[in-house]
């Protein structure tokens, strides 16, 4: 698209400010830009005379493509928003000289995918690219090691990235809400310092059977997936810093009996699922009573299984378990040096409390 002076000199550029507040008319240091502003050559060279900035804000201006001058040092941006526009692609040449970038925002347009060039935004923290056509990520992404919080909702996603648990491992948030993702990579239950997981709006037909790995976890939202998710893992119930879980609107009948195990959850929402266990009688009691009937639960039904009832007491010698009818159990397996839980919530140690390996034929802790 051709643009006139007037709408070039319309970029909004602040290296004075980190994040940006969007106003009626689009400012400078608090001051309108008018085209009398500016001398003939400076209109036509566009943001040629800022070569310096730090923010560059060119959100909300219809622009088809980027009027980014040659002469503008991408290399000291940092902060870039081109949101709410109607782009259709990023240029590679472009991602590719944003050395320093931490933030990009690129939400709402029209862009079907990101260039493989995103994988040198090796100092990259944030990337909101929702509201667009993405149906995949490049596989340069899992580059962007720094990443931090990524906000892809309302793309057309049928995948994330294989390797998203192995490379991006410093991810607190992921927002991939209203997408048509079908399954969670396995790999993502090694993201340890995650914070926050939102797949609602999806087709998620299960989760991650190893999500004991997730100790940060502390939001969990896997709501309206219809009639595609049924069930979930066992290893739910290892979550151990899960505050909010929100299973609403799917297709779930019972949920694991290692639920009664999350002590500091306090916020849990399952209307709209066929749910038979618990009973409504106890979920409309609420969170903690639910807490209460799947403990009980846990400990009445495995009184036969030793298999079972050697992981339950394993649950109680480490403090994740609160059950009230247990009954003497064999001595459970003892890490030299007794820790917590908190001590043995790493990767290394959370592995042997998988419900894949606890209740598989062959003993893992034998020696």
């Amino acid at each position: 698209m051709m643009m006139n002076g007037e709408q070039m000199m319309m970029m909004k550029v602040d290296n004075s400010k980190p994040r940006r507040k969007h106003f009626g008319n689009h400012l400078i240091n608090g001051s309108s830009i008018s085209s009398s502003s500016f001398s003939p050559s400076q209109k036509t060279m566009g943001v040629e005379a800022q070569e310096t900035q730090e923010t560059v804000d060119l959100s909300a201006m219809s622009l088809d493509t980027l009027p980014i001058s040659s002469n503008l040092n991408l290399a000291m941006v940092r902060v870039l928003d081109i949101s709410n526009n109607n782009l259709e692609m990023i240029p590679e040449s472009l991602a590719a000289r944003l050395l320093n970038m931490v933030e990009l925002d690129v939400h709402s347009n029209q862009l079907k995918t990101l260039p493989n060039s995103i994988g040198c935004l090796s100092k990259l923290k944030t990337l909101n690219v929702s509201g667009n056509h993405i149906q995949s990520f490049p596989k340069t992404i899992e580059n962007c090691r720094a990443l931090e919080d990524l906000n892809a909702n309302f793309n057309q996603l049928t995948t994330l990235p294989d390797t998203i648990g192995f490379e991006l491992i410093n991810l607190r948030k992921i927002s991939v809400n209203s997408n048509k993702l079908i399954f969670l990579p396995t790999s993502t239950s090694h993201l340890t310092n995650l914070r926050h997981l939102d797949v609602r709006l999806n087709c998620i037909r299960s989760l991650p059977e190893d999500l004991e790995n997730l100790i940060n976890l502390e939001v969990l939202n896997v709501s309206q997936n219809f009639q595609y998710l049924e069930k979930l893992p066992y290893s739910i119930g290892l979550l151990i810093s899960l505050v909010e879980l929100d299973v609403s609107y799917n297709k779930i009948t019972t949920l694991p009996d290692s639920m009664g195990c999350l002590k500091r959850l306090s916020k849990l929402s399952v209307e709209g699922n066929p749910l038979v266990s618990p009973p409504p009688e106890v979920v409309e009691h609420g969170v903690q009573a639910i807490k209460e009937y799947m403990s009980e639960k846990m400990t009445g039904a495995h009184q036969n299984s030793p298999k079972k009832r050697s992981w339950i007491g394993k649950l109680k010698k480490f403090g994740t378990f609160n059950g009230v009818k247990m009954t003497p159990e064999r001595e459970g397996y003892v890490m030299p040096n007794y820790r917590t839980i908190d001590g043995l919530a790493s990767p290394r140690y959370m592995g042997m409390f998988s419900p894949r390996r606890l209740f598989s034929p062959k003993s893992h802790f034998t020696r």
